[in-house]
């Protein structure tokens, strides 16, 4: 069974600046860290803004625990970064631009992305239909 495609994340625009340095050091003596564009969001909407994490979720179209995870990833890439004094660069993910999210809109991977998921199982839209409704029931299901 292959695993479950990666949800792509929303966020509202591309990063103004996919590279931020320390001043004063040199290009190639310094160690990077990647921080995703998802990433990136997650800390534009709970730093930057101030949003709860209920209504920055919404706006990522994730869950609060996704929105949770996403954000403490975030926080220690940049942590690591500023510690250390290692260049950011802000690359990667699985997003989706807000204007592309509307429904019937193409999803499309603007970065490379991790893959791999974290083998959470199918869930309820998939192969469990015992208790949904009519209208909801998969499609991939055999009978």
């Amino acid at each position: 069974m292959s695993p479950r495609p990666r949800k792509y994340r929303t966020i509202a625009q591309h990063p103004v600046a996919t590279f931020y340095k320390p001043q004063g050091a040199p290009l190639g003596a310094l160690q990077s860290a990647t921080l995703s564009v998802e990433g990136l969001e997650a800390l534009r909407l709970a730093d930057a803004e101030g949003q709860d994490q209920a209504s920055a979720a919404r706006a990522m179209d994730v869950s609060p625990a996704t929105f949770c995870r996403i954000l403490a990833e975030a926080r220690a890439v940049v942590a690591r970064a500023l510690s250390n004094g290692w260049a950011i660069r802000i690359e990667g993910g699985a997003y989706r631009l807000a204007e592309a999210a509307a429904p019937g809109a193409q999803e499309r991977p603007w970065g490379g992305g991790r893959g791999g998921g974290r083998g959470r199982g199918l869930g309820r839209r998939r192969g469990w239909a015992d208790d949904a409704p009519p209208d909801q029931t998969p499609t991939d299901k055999e009978d």
